[in-house]
């Protein structure tokens, strides 16, 4: 793959659509510069949708280094017939998704009963993102774990990324309908959890 330095070095890390659409079209055509560039411009996000859905930052990481391999291998099929984030966010949310499969598969394995030790550990772990965080934020992160993995990716991508039902049920394959029920569900459930404690600010409205 030939790579145009001195061409990615003139191209912005942000830029509007005409830019990534160029970036893109030199993608196509092997410049792995270009790809840094869509890289440095969506790392933070995609991350973050990871981190969200399988609540560990050494999973989220490495499941967003799978997602933009995937990405870049799979660029030339890329058609354009959605954005590119939401290409992109499509492949984060399902390697995540594989990723709690398979690490439900291998603790079906190595360990059928968690003790209790070690579920406190995995709960302060998963919550380590949300240190500088307020109570409130902590408390939610607590309560989005225990969520079935369908309603707290919807949760994750819906409140935390800002993504729409439409998009949501792009990125899953999944129909609108199902969206909402999850969404519908998971405010149910945090707000029966936070009534112990306090009020949950979740809206309504989708």
């Amino acid at each position: 793959m030939e790579e145009r330095k001195g061409d990615a070095a003139m191209v912005s890390p942000r830029g509007g659509p005409a830019d990534e659409l160029g970036l893109l079209t030199r993608c196509r055509a092997g410049d792995t510069g270009a790809f840094r560039i869509l890289v440095e411009r969506y790392q933070h996000r995609v991350v973050g949708i990871a981190f969200r859905i399988v609540r560990s930052r050494p999973d989220a990481e490495e499941i967003a280094q799978d997602a933009f391999v995937k990405a870049w291998l799979g660029v030339k099929e890329f058609r354009g017939d959605a954005a590119f984030s939401t290409w992109l966010y499509r492949i984060v949310a399902h390697r995540a998704l594989d990723r709690i499969e398979a690490l439900k598969n291998r603790m079906a394995r190595e360990a059928p009963l968690e003790d209790a030790e070690t579920a406190a550990a995995s709960a302060v772990a998963a919550g380590g993102d949300h240190a500088r965080a307020g109570p409130d934020s902590r408390r939610i992160a607590r309560l989005m774990e225990l969520l079935p993995e369908a309603q707290r990716t919807a949760v994750a991508l819906f409140y935390f990324e800002e993504q729409s039902v439409a998009e949501i049920a792009l990125l899953l394959k999944m129909p609108e309908g199902t969206v909402k029920t999850n969404l519908s569900r998971a405010r149910a459930a945090l707000r029966k959890e936070w009534e112990r404690s306090g009020r949950l600010e979740v809206s309504d409205e989708l």
